[in-house]
């Protein structure tokens, strides 16, 4: 990775470029996703990729604390977010962080099953569509040129966003890029919006005029982002997915008690200044325990993960991100939360 800074734009130009070319290829630092495992079978990998909630899994990692749990994992950084997960629906790695509509779009496509098992956190501004300065409302995006990851969490904003205003993905003209080469397309005048999370709305923003037109903290409980791991993992070392759910809430305790060090090791694991980190804060709210109980119970609003579950699907299905509708019962497992809590707290059920 190269040292933390916005990119200019002569800089992000030339970036957009490369990035467009080779969107959909691996780097060193990437997984490849069609490679048989190279590692001890034993051995836990667990997916991440640059999104805010996820970053203080560099901490856990940095600090010994899946050591100190007994949680016998490696952790694989992507890149690129989609990458991730086509790489843990193929049943290269044992897990992944990402979002609840992405978990639900690659169910029925992962060799060994995807589990939700924990609640990082929820985005609460941090994924944003930005746009230029002529354009004011979402009615203004009509038949312009919106770059966004196709299929996957900024393209869903961008649809709920449309679909409120009586619109639809055919009411704009999608340009589909990995979310970095997005924003570099935007930033360079390539089109005229664009869906992004951090730190790739940075870049977005460094275009004159530019402005955040609408972002997740308009549709609260949208994206739940998420640790999921496969079934196979849970009916085969279940002690681990348990390691695991320790490990987060010791990174939380651990980033309490030491705010500094921890947005050192985040900042430098983001590849952004330690000053830009406390921007994609703001647009974060990270879960507690308690959070976690109430995100995997039933209920009847968009906090609880279920029901959720159930619109995201009916969306997904109606817009045709997916040609039909997993069993969404076994795409969530609130036992490890559960036990963590028991142990830990007084739960008042």
């Amino acid at each position: 990775m190269k040292k933390p800074r916005i990119l200019s734009l002569l800089t992000v130009f030339f970036c957009s470029l490369v990035l467009t070319v080779s969107c959909n290829q691996t780097t060193p630092e990437s997984t490849n996703t069609t490679s048989p495992k190279s590692y001890d079978a034993s051995e836990i990998i667990i997916g991440y990729s640059n999104w805010a909630g996820w970053w203080p899994w560099a901490i856990a990692e940095s600090e010994g604390l899946f050591a100190k749990n007994g949680a016998n994992v490696k952790l694989r950084w992507f890149d690129g977010y989609l990458e991730s997960m086509q790489a843990f629906a193929a049943g290269k790695i044992d897990g992944n962080c990402q979002t609840l509509n992405d978990t639900i779009s690659f169910a029925d496509s992962s060799v060994d099953g995807q589990v939700a098992v924990l609640v990082n956190d929820n985005s609460a501004g941090n994924d944003k569509i930005i746009v230029t300065k002529d354009i004011n409302k979402i009615e203004d995006l009509k038949d312009k040129k919106v770059a966004v990851e196709e299929g996957v969490v900024d393209d869903f904003l961008l649809t709920l966003a449309l679909q409120e205003k009586g619109m639809s993905r055919d009411d704009v003209r999608i340009v589909n890029l990995e979310t970095g080469a997005a924003a570099a397309a935007f930033a360079t005048g390539q089109v005229d919006a664009v869906g992004a999370f951090p730190p790739f709305w940075l870049t977005a923003l460094e275009r004159e005029g530019s402005k955040e037109l609408v972002s997740s903290k308009d549709f609260p409980g949208a994206i739940p982002d998420l640790l999921v791991v496969s079934q196979r993992l849970i009916d085969e070392q279940p002690d681990q997915v348990q390691a695991l759910i320790n490990t987060w809430f010791d990174t939380l305790d651990f980033m309490d008690k030491n705010p500094e060090k921890s947005d050192e090791i985040m900042a430098k694991r983001a590849n952004v200044t330690v000053e830009q980190l406390q921007l994609f804060k703001e647009g974060t709210k990270m879960f507690t325990i308690e959070d976690n109980l109430e995100a995997f119970r039933e209920g009847d609003n968009m906090k609880h993960m279920p029901f959720a579950a159930k619109k995201m699907s009916k969306f997904m299905l109606d817009v045709g991100f997916i040609e039909s509708e997993p069993d969404l019962t076994k795409i969530m497992d609130d036992r490890f939360v559960k036990a963590y809590a028991e142990a830990n707290i007084d739960v008042q059920n």
